[in-house]
């Protein structure tokens, strides 16, 4: 059975996960595509041959025609994602959709219910469970090799370029923008890594500090000037000058920094320059944005068994990376995604040894490594989404709706908790 599906988000996001077409055309067709700019409607519709008629500038005018396909690849802004879901659950269509899942508790729950409602299927784009790092750490706990889990601590150090492009000069810059938190829009992998690490047993409460420190007006190096490439006489010596990360890196997002010409298709390094320099964000000082999301931010869980969970999220590092260390009952687990490799530890009360240490190294020999972004994760999602809507099997990494509401509402209590400076009772689901 092959899988039809609607593109509705022709981003980098939506585009990437469509792609899963081009190396499955047996399993995975794209039939539509939805999106408000011509350009990437166009775009979707060179790459899949996708005929006039089912190019759609909303999902209002998709719902309102005759259902062209099974499901639908939601990866619209944050702050949509509900309300573009919600017609596509009543227009009968299964989803795959972006994370976060909403901006809030209670479109969370407008979204759970109609869901349950309709009966729908509605995946969760949790990519790093499809990472082979986390699904080979997940594997040894779900099979009791640690015992139960007492402690987990994980930690995301944001790069300053991706801090720069995102939660400073990007769409993510401000929550009135996107809709989301920092917290959210970047960890809510995180937290739900954290959930499904503790699968059963449901979060009772969050508390969270966190703040905008760094990345603002008052921390300006002295002479710094308004925009990079037109009045900064210190920009040849900035860590954050815009040549640097989008000029010198041609590559590095392109697919946020170009947007405001993606209309030329074979921009020039004259086109881009002239570009950063007038009206698009990313030129500006990282200083003088109107950024308001916090630049680092600690979470703190209570489970209802007594076990708790840390994670800590720090903007600016020089390295990327994404650790995990679970302590249990019999051993515990301390990796580096980025490393790809992680170690699991036993007691051992022999005299000469105190524990024993075993090093997973999935370097070696993986595969799965050279299917795309996220650890592996991206591509590995969307063929385990195709498998659950043809009734097949679903992997240990599958996410449904009702498997990712628990870290999602670990990340909304903790952003009130930051908010309101007080611990949350997280509410429970039914």
């Amino acid at each position: 059975m092959q899988v039809r599906a609607i593109v509705v988000g022709a981003g980098h996001r939506g585009l990437g996960a469509a792609s899963y077409a081009k190396c499955r055309p047996e399993e995975f067709a794209i039939t539509g595509v939805v999106d408000p700019s011509p350009v990437r409607r166009e775009r979707a519709a060179s790459l899949y041959d996708i005929p006039a008629e089912h190019c759609f500038s909303t999902v209002e005018e998709l719902v309102a025609y005759p259902r062209i396909a099974d499901v639908a690849i939601n990866a619209t802004m944050d702050s949509l994602h509900v309300p573009t879901s919600l017609p596509l659950l009543e227009a009968g269509y299964d989803l795959l959709l972006e994370k976060p899942i909403s901006t809030n508790i209670e479109d969370l729950l407008r979204l759970y219910a109609a869901a349950r409602r309709l009966k729908r299927t509605v995946m969760i784009c949790h990519v790093l469970r499809y990472a082979p790092f986390y699904t080979a750490i997940r594997t040894r706990v779900a099979a009791g090799e640690i015992g139960d889990i007492l402690s987990v601590q994980t930690v995301e150090h944001v790069s300053y370029h991706h801090m720069a492009v995102g939660f400073v000069r990007g769409k993510w810059r401000r929550k009135d923008l996107c809709g989301s938190s920092m917290l959210m829009a970047k960890c809510c992998h995180d937290l739900d890594l954290i959930a499904w690490m503790k699968s059963g047993v449901a979060p009772v409460s969050a508390a969270s500090h966190g703040s905008l420190m760094y990345f603002r007006h008052d921390k300006m190096p002295e002479g710094a000037g308004t925009r990079c490439l037109v009045d900064c006489p210190i920009e040849e010596g900035c860590m954050y000058s815009a040549r640097k990360h989008y000029i010198d890196h041609p590559d590095r997002w392109r697919f946020y920094v170009w947007d405001s010409i993606e209309h030329i298709a074979e921009p020039t390094i004259e086109d881009k320059i002239q570009s950063l320099r007038t009206t698009n964000p990313y030129g500006l000082c990282v200083w003088r944005c109107d950024n308001d999301v916090v630049d680092h931010q600690t979470v703190s869980v209570e489970f209802a068994d007594g076990s708790t969970a840390v994670h800590s999220m720090v903007g600016g590092t020089a390295r990327p990376v994404r650790s995990i260390h679970l302590v249990g009952t019999h051993g515990e687990i301390q990796g580096v995604l980025e490393d790809n490799r992680f170690v699991v530890r036993h007691i051992d009360p022999r005299p000469g040894h105190e524990y024993s240490e075993e090093t997973v190294d999935l370097n070696v020999a993986n595969p799965a490594l050279e299917r795309g972004g996220h650890g592996g994760g991206d591509r590995l999602l969307v063929e385990d989404f195709v498998r659950l809507i043809r009734g097949e099997p679903r992997s240990i990494s599958a996410t449904t709706l009702d498997d990712s509401i628990n870290g999602h509402l670990i990340g909304f209590c903790a952003d009130i908790a930051r908010e309101e400076r007080r611990v949350v009772d997280i509410p429970r689901i039914p």
